[in-house]
C-alpha cells in the first residue's frame, strides 16, 4: 500500500480511563485501503477509532489528514472532514422511524417543511443497498431486531461522503448474507479511494477483506503488517501476547433427563411455532437468519416477552412466567444479545452488575457480592482497576464477560445465551467457550443462540435452524455442515414452501 497516497497519520497518541488505553500509538493509512485492527479487548482499538471519529479527544498526540492537522471536536466535525464511525454500539432511535434515522442530521425539507415523499425515496434506495429493501422506510426502528438495526445504521454510514469509513465489529450480529451485502459496498468504497478501518476479531473476514493488519497491545501497535503474510497464530500470539494453549475435543456427554421443553411456541409476529426439548448436560443451539426469531424464542422462555400459544416445561411442571424475576427463582438464566439496553447497569461497578440477579433484597451481602465478582474477574480475566469501576468505561468485550460471569455463582439449571461471544477478542472467546462447556459438564441445560455457524458447530450437541418464525430443520453433530444450515435457514423464505420441522436427517 505504499505506492497509494497517505491518508491519515497518527503519532504518539495517548489516552487514559484512568490507566492508560492508547500509548504512544503510532499508525498510517492510504487511500482505497481497507486496514484491519485487532487485539485484546481494552487494547485500545475502540478508543483509537472513537478519537477519530471526534467522540473522544487525546491526551496527547497528533493527527493529521490529507496533510493537514485533524483534531475533530465532535463527530458531526469530523463527519465535515470526511471521517465517518459506524460503533459497534448502536446509536439508532427507536421512536424514530427508519427513514429519520438514517437522514437524521440531514432531513430533506423546503421552506422549513419536510419533504417526505424525498425522504422516503432516499431511505428506500439506502435500505436496499443493504438488503433491507422490504421494509418499509416509515417503520419505527424500534420494531427491528439487533442485527437489522446494525444494517439500518451502516446504510446511513454508507449515504455519507465519507473518506475514511470506520467500521466497529460490524458483522458482529449479521448472518452470511448479510455480511456478504457490507463486503461488496465495501469493495465498492475501496474502488473509489476511500479508506476502511476494519475492526474485527473474525479470522475469516481478516483474510477476505483487508489489504493490511495492524495488531494492538495494552494500547500500543505491536506490528503492521499485508494481511496476506499474516497467519492466525501469528495474531493470536501477537494480540494475547503468548501462545493460546490448545484446547482438548470436548468430551462426548450421554444424554440426561428432559430439562426444557417447548411445545408449539408463538410469539406474533416473529414465532409462529417452535418445538424443541434440551436435556440436562446438553448445549442446543438455535440457528438462522437475522429475523428469523431466535432473540425472541429465548426472551419469552425467560419471561421478558409474554407468549401468545404454546407449553413451556421445566422438569415436566408447566411454567408461564410474568416476570424475568420468576424464570430466575425457577432455575433460569438469560444472556441477552444487547448488553448495552438489557443486560448491564453501565454506570454501576463491576461487583453490582455480577450482584445483578439478586440485587432487591432486604440486605446486602458485600462480602458475598465482592467474592462472586472477584471470582468473575480472574475466572474471565476481566480488565478492570477494581470492583467499583462502572461498566460503561470497559471496553465491549469485557462487557460482555461480566454479562456472561454473573451466573457462574447462580443456581441456574438452564441458561439461554444469545450471541454469548459478540464483541469478544480470541482468548476471551476461548475463555468463554470453556465455560459454556463446563456448564454443561456440570449437568445444565444451555439453549445458545449465535449468528456464527462456526461457534454453533464447535459448541452445540444439537442445532435447530429456524427460518421465518419456525424450526425448519435440527441436526445431531457429526451431521451438519455449513451448506446443509445455510439451506435450512434459507428455507423458510423459498417461495410456496412449506415450513416444517424435518428432524435430524
Amino acid at each position: 500500500m505504499e505506492s497509494t497516497p497517505v491518508l491519515l497519520q497518527a503519532h504518539g497518541v495517548c489516552h487514559r480511563f484512568g490507566t492508560p488505553v492508547l500509548r504512544n500509538f503510532d499508525l498510517t493509512l492510504h487511500r482505497g485501503e481497507v486496514h484491519a485492527l485487532v487485539g485484546g479487548n481494552g487494547a485500545g482499538k475502540s478508543t483509537l477509532a472513537r478519537i477519530l471519529a471526534g467522540i473522544l479527544r487525546p491526551d496527547a498526540g497528533v493527527f493529521e489528514l490529507d496533510g493537514q492537522r485533524y483534531s475533530p471536536g465532535s463527530r458531526r466535525e469530523a463527519e465535515a472532514r470526511g471521517v465517518t464511525l459506524m460503533l459497534q454500539e448502536l446509536s439508532v432511535l427507536p421512536t424514530l422511524t427508519l427513514a429519520e434515522n438514517l437522514f437524521l442530521h440531514e432531513l430533506p425539507s423546503r421552506w422549513g417543511i419536510l419533504r417526505r415523499r424525498t425522504l422516503r425515496e432516499r431511505a428506500t434506495r439506502a435500505l436496499d443497498r443493504v438488503g433491507l429493501g422490504e421494509l418499509d422506510p416509515e417503520t419505527l426502528a424500534a420494531g427491528l431486531g439487533i442485527g437489522e438495526q446494525q444494517l439500518v445504521e451502516l446504510a446511513g454510514a454508507l449515504e455519507t461522503d465519507c473518506r475514511l469509513l470506520i467500521l466497529d465489529e460490524p458483522t458482529a450480529a449479521l448472518t452470511s448474507r448479510e455480511t456478504a451485502l457490507l463486503f461488496a459496498q465495501i469493495e465498492r468504497l475501496r474502488a473509489a479511494g476511500v479508506c476502511v478501518v476494519y475492526i474485527s476479531h473474525r479470522w475469516e473476514e481478516l483474510q477476505r477483506i483487508a489489504d493490511r493488519v495492524s495488531v494492538l497491545r495494552d494500547g500500543e501497535r505491536v506490528v503492521t503488517m499485508p494481511m496476506r503474510e499474516a497467519t492466525y497464530p501469528d495474531l493470536v500470539r501477537w494480540m494475547a501476547g503468548r501462545e493460546l494453549e490448545s484446547r482438548p475435543p470436548p468430551r462426548p456427554r450421554p444424554p440426561g433427563e428432559v430439562v426444557l421443553r417447548v411445545t408449539g411456541l408463538r410469539v406474533p409476529p416473529a414465532v409462529q411455532e417452535v418445538s424443541f426439548e434440551v436435556r440436562a448436560g446438553e448445549v442446543f443451539g438455535l440457528s438462522g437468519l437475522v429475523g428469523a426469531g431466535r432473540t425472541e424464542v429465548l426472551r419469552a422462555l425467560f419471561g421478558a416477552d409474554r407468549f401468545q400459544d404454546g407449553i413451556v416445561e421445566l422438569w415436566g411442571s408447566r411454567v408461564d412466567w410474568d416476570s424475568p424475576a420468576d424464570a430466575v427463582e425457577a432455575g433460569m438464566a438469560l444472556v441477552p444479545e444487547d448488553r448495552k439496553a438489557q443486560g448491564l447497569l453501565l454506570p454501576e461497578g463491576v461487583r453490582a452488575n455480577t450482584a445483578l440477579p439478586h440485587l432487591g433484597g432486604w440486605l446486602a451481602d458485600l462480602e458475598r457480592e465482592n467474592h462472586e465478582a472477584t471470582a468473575v474477574v480472574d475466572r474471565l480475566a476481566v480488565r478492570c482497576d477494581h470492583l467499583e469501576q462502572p461498566v460503561r468505561t470497559l471496553s465491549g468485550g469485557n462487557q460482555q464477560k461480566v454479562m456472561v460471569g454473573r451466573w457462574l455463582a447462580r443456581e441456574a439449571r438452564v441458561v439461554l445465551l444469545d450471541e454469548p461471544t459478540r464483541g469478544v477478542d480470541v482468548p476471551a472467546r476461548e475463555r468463554i467457550h470453556a465455560l459454556v462447556r463446563e456448564l454443561a459438564e456440570e449437568g445444565r441445560a444451555l439453549v445458545v443462540v449465535s449468528s456464527e455457524l462456526s461457534e454453533l458447530m464447535t459448541l452445540c450437541d444439537r442445532i435447530a435452524v429456524m427460518s421465518a418464525g419456525r424450526i425448519t430443520q435440527t441436526f445431531r453433530a457429526g451431521d451438519w455442515d455449513v451448506e446443509r444450515l445455510t439451506e435450512a435457514a434459507f428455507r423458510g423464505h423459498a417461495p410456496g414452501n412449506r415450513i416444517h420441522d424435518r428432524g435430524s436427517e
